[in-house]
């Protein structure tokens, strides 16, 4: 297994100090850096500081599993700045589509790396469409574009199915626009027109 690159270690290092201090804290961290509503407790620094807390071990382990599978490959092969550049893309484009969402149907406040993790699964699949990922549970074995369309659809599903549901299916969705748009850009494709 190759070493972790220094950012995505960074990222999961921040993520986890961030849970037990909020863990320690009795939940203060989320009461000031989670993603509020629109028109309660929201405060413009949670667009980017909800993706370094979590709800529970199991929310953490998972954004951190994934941060590591597809972050480190991305870093590898991308370098640290344009690494960054799509993470917080895609954690700034979830974060909106959150609040839109919050809007039109109300919630809860929002806190996990998932925005910023959806942004990175789509760009794994965008860069490495034919590589075989393997789900856990239950464990098929299916190509990186197939898993990003499977993940994507079942998203979309489950946020029409419950917007309000206690996941933030549409946030995800958010960071898988955030990557595509990072990456159009980088192209030089439509919105952004030719370099």
């Amino acid at each position: 297994m190759p070493p972790l690159p220094p950012l995505t270690q960074a990222l999961i290092l921040a993520n986890v100090a961030f849970y037990a201090l909020d863990v320690l804290l009795g939940g203060l961290l989320t009461n000031w850096f989670a993603l509020w509503p629109l028109g309660s407790a929201f405060m413009p620094w949670q667009i980017g500081t909800y993706a370094f807390l979590h709800g529970s071990f199991g929310h953490l382990f998972f954004n951190m599993l994934g941060l590591w599978m597809f972050g480190s490959e991305l870093e590898r092969l991308w370098g640290g700045k344009r690494y960054l550049q799509l993470y917080f893309a895609s954690v700034l484009t979830a974060a909106l589509t959150q609040l839109v969402v919050g809007l039109l149907f109300g919630g809860a406040p929002t806190v996990g790396a998932s925005g910023g993790l959806f942004g990175l699964l789509l760009a794994y699949g965008m860069m490495f469409p034919n590589r075989t990922i393997m789900l856990l549970i239950p464990p098929i074995p299916m190509k990186a574009k197939t898993f990003v369309v499977v993940f994507g659809v079942l998203e979309l599903a489950l946020g029409v199915y419950s917007p309000t549901g206690g996941v933030a299916h549409f946030a995800h969705l958010g960071g898988m626009l955030g990557g595509w748009l990072m990456i159009r850009h980088w192209r030089g494709q439509g919105p952004f027109g030719r370099r």
